[in-house]
């Protein structure tokens, strides 16, 4: 196969046009043997002799060296637009694959007129073996395997929704003067007695290889952590799916941590406050000295029980916009995902110390104690808020290809006839005015835009029951 195909000597990396001038000299002008000469600068004798045959006659071009490159398909003008087209395809998440690029390529070489192989006529797309060239020649493209983003996120972390954080993000900053270590981020994640196994080394050619697992499914508990700016932590909660918590289910979790229950599994306003609770003593923020919050819009963080205790202990929260958490929050960033891998891996290890044993929902603080400190280091946390332009503040960290996404669901600009007025019900008898028609125009009124209309006048103007506005 070409794309296999490696080079057996290196002689034509050797053989330069100024080495070929020297030696076709020594053999034209001074009659030296072209074995001799070939021999002297380690080149082929055979390219010296058709070098100097070549030579002997005035040309109008001279004659090149070494290997010639291969006739491409397309000219570096025609790829560059390739490249792009497919970079800017993936930076609003519709990336295409290897089997759709070249299906692509062969439409765009078809539109402009392109002569192409045969192969690529029958298959009606570009083949392997130039795909996997066109890659090597373009370095700035590889094969990535993508992050599932659901829509609502792709389209809800648009420019006006980021600035409108920072604009309230700003405020309270110069407001309260915070410092690092007075900016934390709470947030959730959930864990389970059925890991994801990590990579093994198993035999060539096995069709089927195997790890251990507790069950086929597992049992969740939540976690729910809080760090700062300055790379410190808050000792971690548990929410176990129990009706009622004890004291002996997190026997072997990390230092300080703490635990509740709730039939699901999953975080509740009561629950949330129990933490809050828990953070108030381990940070001891008061209203002199006043701490900042960010958190998601999670019902659960936003209860009216919640706000009063916070107000009283000198807590600020900032929520972030809905569906950005998983660009703006420093924990979703930075932390929860490495954490996710060395939490697999413990379980692995755990697996295999307890062989034939299940793992259970009071087995998870013991493994999340090795898991996490390797997760929370200082570097991950700060990085986390610096990328997300949290601590240190700054508002254009994020250019506009984390933006693109969003573009796909603007709407078109609006025509000037399709502008939203306001309809106002006046006593001009049979006559319905809006501040931008004429009086004597006739208009129907509809809840978003005034359509224009020839419909002839009624004898009573309609009821005007909603302010004519925009959807």
């Amino acid at each position: 196969m070409v794309r296999t195909y490696k080079r057996k000597t290196d002689r034509a990396d050797r053989c330069n046009t100024a080495i070929l001038e020297l030696a076709a000299e020594r053999v034209i002008c001074h009659k030296e043997s072209l074995r001799r000469v070939a021999k002297d600068y380690q080149i082929s004798f055979m390219t010296l002799h058709r070098y100097c045959k070549n030579n002997k006659g005035a040309r109008a071009s001279p004659i090149s060296a070494g290997y010639k490159q291969p006739r491409l398909i397309f000219s570096p003008t025609h790829e560059k637009l390739l490249v792009e087209y497919i970079l800017k395809a993936s930076k609003i998440y519709y990336g295409l694959t290897p089997k759709e690029v070249r299906a692509f390529a062969y439409e765009f070489a078809v539109s402009n007129i392109i002569k192409v192989p045969t192969n690529w006529t029958r298959t009606q797309m570009a083949g392997p073996d130039w795909f996997s060239c066109f890659m090597k020649r373009n370095p700035t493209l590889s094969l990535r395997t993508p992050e599932a983003t659901s829509l609502s996120r792709a389209t809800s972390f648009n420019r006006h929704n980021v600035g409108l954080f920072f604009n309230k993000l700003g405020e309270v900053l110069q407001r309260h003067k915070f410092q690092c270590h007075d900016i934390y981020n709470i947030d959730e994640t959930g864990i389970t007695t059925v890991q994801k196994p990590t990579r093994i080394v198993a035999g060539k050619g096995a069709k089927q290889v195997g790890a251990m697992t507790s069950g086929e499914r597992g049992a969740l508990v939540t976690l729910v952590t809080a760090i700062s700016a300055s790379g410190n932590t808050v000792p971690p909660m548990f929410v176990f799916p129990r009706v009622n918590f004890r004291d002996h289910f997190i026997r072997d979790g990390p230092p300080g941590c703490i635990g509740a229950a709730h039939q699901s599994g999953w975080m509740t306003g009561e629950n949330f406050i129990i933490f809050m609770k828990h953070f108030v003593s381990v940070t001891r923020c008061t209203k002199d000295k006043p701490v900042l919050i960010l958190l998601d819009n999670h019902d659960s963080h936003v209860s009216l029980e919640l706000i009063d205790y916070c107000r009283d202990n000198g807590v600020v929260l900032v929520t972030f916009p809905p569906h950005c958490s998983h660009r703006l929050q420093p924990l979703d960033v930075s932390v929860y995902g490495p954490f996710k891998k060395y939490f697999n891996e413990s379980c692995d290890s755990w697996l295999k110390n307890h062989p034939g044993k299940t793992m259970t929902i009071y087995d998870l603080p013991g493994i999340v104690a090795s898991a996490l400190p390797k997760a929370t280091t200082m570097d991950n946390i700060q990085k986390g808020f610096k990328v997300t332009g949290i601590f240190p503040y700054n508002r254009d960290v994020f250019g506009d290809d984390e933006f693109l996404p969003a573009d796909v669901t603007d709407r078109p600009e609006e025509n000037p006839q399709d502008i939203p007025v306001v309809v106002e019900a006046t006593e001009l008898g049979n006559e319905t005015k809006a501040n931008n028609e004429s009086p004597l125009q006739p208009t129907k009124v509809c809840i978003g835009y005034m359509i224009p209309t020839c419909e002839p006048p009624q004898d009573h103007p309609a009821p005007i029951t909603k302010q004519a506005s925009r959807i």
